[in-house]
């Protein structure tokens, strides 16, 4: 046997899921150098995995089997994992520059005219960024929730509060099958949107409890601004951009299966128009590659299934997600089958919520709030996301009960059926 076939275990686990725990804590331990360490974590990961794991293939993990042409062709340009890679950089990065045009319209400034004036203002706010997620990626809700945060309340945001935005966001995308990447997913791999649908109880239960709580810590430390500021003019041509951006974004979504493709043809374009802040793209890019570096470190794990499908299993995952990229969690749901599709994508949906980079919305907003990238900080001013991810998830399983829904069969799915198979980045990507 030689030595790449042999598979060293510590204390009966494999030791890359020990790295990627050391890689997670000292993320949580040094919060100032997060982009550092994660690539420190990936490095040592795929290290040992050329060493001593012979059916690790780096270059079959990221491009897959399929042509670049052949990926076109069937307008699928994610197949493999560097499709899904790229997608989330160009997202992340995106939307930094998109955010920085919908601030500069003049909008934000507006809002106070709006909203209410005391702790209600900030929970319309949280609704708003709620709705704009039911059908918008969960990235630009939760960047354009942030971008008036940062006007209305003068700078002066707390923690509690930008992890509320998050929430929000990654709630408001857990029961729509356009409002988030694993509800897409799902949809692609043949689960009926109506069997998501109802993942919607958990998530406004949810939104009900941390909202409210959320929006007295932050009418207590910075009231929202009661007027708007004299002279506001706003830049109906910027937030024409904006508007533009977000509809590439869909567009090239449906097509492509890639919605990074449209923000940057948009981006483009509107540079073309209005002066775009290229600053904001420069300083969202070490948290865009510290989220990549730990997609891919959780993409090549060695997880080959899940426990026996349940609500206690799905009840878990929303922690393992806080921790673990959603993506490959559900790709393993998917091919175990058996799950409660709603009640699934409430908790690895909203469970990344928990944690800061436990999603790539929480990523995203801090690239505005810095101080927000401590797990204790965001655990303990956070601490309503925690309660209402359990108190979601109990009143969803108490008036829905726990219904598995079995997969479309081949009959229904008829002749795309092959073409999934052969192109989706669901059965195209490697998590073995």
């Amino acid at each position: 046997m030689t030595l790449g076939q042999i598979i060293p275990l510590i204390f009966g686990i494999r030791p890359e899921f020990l790295l990627f725990g050391l890689t997670l804590l000292g993320v949580a331990l040094f919060h100032r150098y997060t982009m550092i360490v994660a690539l420190i974590g990936l490095c040592s990961i795929l290290v040992f995995k050329f060493i001593f794991d012979s059916g690790f293939n780096l270059s079959e993990h990221l491009f897959g089997h399929v042509s670049f042409l052949d990926q076109i062709l069937h307008k699928d340009l994610r197949v493999g994992e560097w499709g899904t890679l790229l997608n989330l950089l160009g997202l992340l990065i995106g939307f930094a520059v998109l955010s920085r045009h919908f601030e500069e319209s003049g909008v934000p400034e507006y809002l106070p005219k709006l909203l209410p004036d005391d702790w209600k203002g900030p929970l319309v706010l949280l609704i708003a960024v709620f709705v704009l997620s039911s059908f918008l990626d969960n990235i630009a809700a939760a960047l354009i929730g942030g971008s008036i945060a940062i006007v209305v309340f003068k700078r002066k945001v707390h923690l509690g509060y930008i992890a509320a935005i998050v929430a929000a966001s990654n709630a408001g995308g857990s029961g729509s099958v356009i409002g988030d990447t694993t509800t897409t997913l799902m949809w692609i791999e043949g689960v009926r949107p109506v069997n998501v649908l109802h993942g919607y109880i958990a998530a406004f239960t949810a939104l009900a409890f941390f909202s409210i709580f959320a929006s007295i810590q932050q009418d207590k430390y910075q009231r929202i601004q009661k007027d708007p500021d004299a002279g506001v003019i706003i830049d109906w041509t910027r937030l024409g951009i904006v508007v533009m951006i977000l509809l590439m974004t869909i567009a090239t979504n449906v097509l492509f299966n890639f919605p990074a493709l449209g923000v940057w043809i948009a981006i483009g374009i509107g540079a073309f128009i209005r002066k775009t802040d290229w600053g904001e793209a420069k300083r969202s890019i070490s948290g865009s590659i510290f989220l990549i570096a730990l997609v891919t470190c959780a993409s090549i794990m060695p997880v080959s299934e899940l426990p026996a499908a349940s609500w206690q299993t799905a009840f878990s995952l929303g922690f393992v997600s806080s921790v673990f990229d959603n993506i490959p969690l559900t790709k393993l749901a998917l091919e175990q089958n058996g799950y409660d599709w709603g009640m699934l994508a409430y908790a690895v949906g909203f469970g990344g919520s928990m944690i800061w980079f436990g999603s790539s919305a929480g990523v995203a907003i801090t690239n505005k709030f810095n101080e927000a990238r401590s797990v204790f900080g965001w655990l303990k001013s956070g601490w309503h996301i925690l309660v209402a991810y359990i108190l979601g998830f109990f009143v969803l399983l108490f008036f829905m009960g726990w219904e598995p829904q079995p997969l479309k069969s081949k009959q229904d799915i008829g002749k795309d059926k092959q073409v999934i198979e052969l192109h989706s980045p669901v059965q195209k990507s490697s998590h073995k």
